[in-house]
């Protein structure tokens, strides 16, 4: 397991957090409240923890195929509707949706290869990411793929905790399958528009995994 880039400084500031509250708590806290120390040194390399483990980036046999449309985010299925896309479609696409936990991993990975054919970031709220309103409201970005078999839309969506989206693509670039196109800090949504008919390959409640999990087939 490797750690992802955009942990370092979370990871860096989080240690020295532990490390100097620590010492702070063991020189300061009396001896007959030993158990007080102990106990807000072991809540801190909790935290310290779950900081190295957010940002890990496990190693994976990934999925290819091009008529596959690959889960681009690890977490579970909350959406699979119908439902009118009003920004770079402007009609009725099959949106699949994947929730990531603060526990996930949260690299996001193209779903097929392509060339992005749009690209945008949109500052917002920080609504929870399961809100109806937090696909139009909340920060995030809109990324379209194209290729032989259509045009797929992406969007990364931040949630209540989240409040970064990073991302690594622009307008024009050629992306690969399962290669990275961004990443979200601390709890976030990833929807997919796809074209109706698509076989979707899924159920709501399933447990799915980026770069490996088979969203969908196209047709």
């Amino acid at each position: 397991m490797k750690i992802h880039r955009e942990g370092y400084m979370y990871i860096l500031i989080a240690t020295a957090l532990w490390l100097a509250l620590a010492w702070t708590a063991s020189h300061f806290i009396p001896d007959a409240l030993s158990w007080l120390s102990a106990s807000i040194t072991f809540i801190l390399f909790l935290l310290w923890f779950w900081v190295v483990i957010f940002f890990r980036l496990p190693v994976r046999n990934m999925v290819h195929g091009e008529n596959k449309i690959i889960c681009p985010a690890d977490g579970k299925v909350v959406v699979i509707e119908e439902t009118y896309e009003p920004e770079y479609f402007k009609d009725k696409r099959l949106q699949v949706s994947v929730f990531m936990s603060p526990i996930n991993v949260h690299v996001n990975r193209n779903p097929v290869s392509g060339v992005v054919k749009y690209m945008k970031y949109h500052a917002g709220k920080y609504l929870v990411a399961w809100h109806p309103k937090s696909s139009t409201e909340n920060e995030r970005t809109t990324i379209v793929l194209g290729n032989d078999n259509g045009d797929i839309l992406m969007r990364q969506i931040a949630g209540a905790l989240a409040r970064r989206i990073c991302f690594y693509v622009k307008e024009g670039d050629a992306v690969k399958q399962n290669d990275e196109f961004g990443f979200i800090k601390f709890g976030s949504r990833v929807d997919l528009f796809l074209p109706l008919g698509t076989k979707v390959d899924v159920k709501i409640g399933d447990v799915v995994k980026g770069g490996v999990t088979v969203i969908a087939h196209n047709i």
